[in-house]
């Protein structure tokens, strides 16, 4: 009988910025730790990848560090277009 590895997969998120009110700080969809724009220390949260269009920031992908998931973060051209 053969045992399963037991593979621990990260869920995904996607966060449209211009859906949050305040100062662009959210809850991780997974676990709830706030992420904020502020927080430069990288204890909650790394920038794993960056999509520029033109000079203009298109998407941020995140990796929060609490629970592991991946979140895709969007509205970064609505907002700089306004």
């Amino acid at each position: 009988m053969m045992k399963k590895a037991a593979v621990k997969k990260s869920a995904m998120y996607t966060v449209d910025l211009t859906k949050i009110d305040g100062d662009g700080a959210f809850p991780c969809p997974k676990c709830g730790v706030i992420i904020s724009p502020d927080d430069e220390t990288e204890e909650v949260y790394q920038i794993i990848e960056t999509k520029v269009k033109g000079d203009d920031l298109a998407e941020l992908m995140i990796l929060c560090n609490k629970c592991g998931s991946t979140i895709k973060l969007t509205g970064f051209l609505q907002q700089s277009e306004g």
